[in-house]
């Protein structure tokens, strides 16, 4: 397979692979692509329970009755760590 990328791109893996967090282009590809698989399954996997959340704190807001932006935000990146260490121990 063939992959194109913008210099841009080509430069910031260029340099992650200088600093010594890869030994090649490849082993930052299959991190990469790892990580976005493992995001798009959990977005899949969450969707529902995403989109009610979302239409929970619409209708809260509409109400008047705000959650902290901050607060919410942390709650779903606790979720999703513990969602992820499930995965890997499976």
């Amino acid at each position: 397979m063939k992959i194109g990328l913008k210099p841009e791109l080509e430069a910031l893996i260029k340099q992650d692979i200088e600093r010594g967090a890869y030994k090649s282009v490849d082993e930052f590809v299959e991190q990469a692509v790892s990580l976005l698989h493992e995001q798009e399954a959990w977005l899949a996997e969450q969707g529902s329970e995403i989109r009610a959340k979302i239409e929970e704190g619409y209708a809260a807001a509409q109400r008047g009755e705000l959650i902290d932006s901050g607060d919410v935000r942390s709650r779903l990146e606790e979720k999703k760590r513990a969602w992820l260490a499930d995965k890997r121990r499976a």
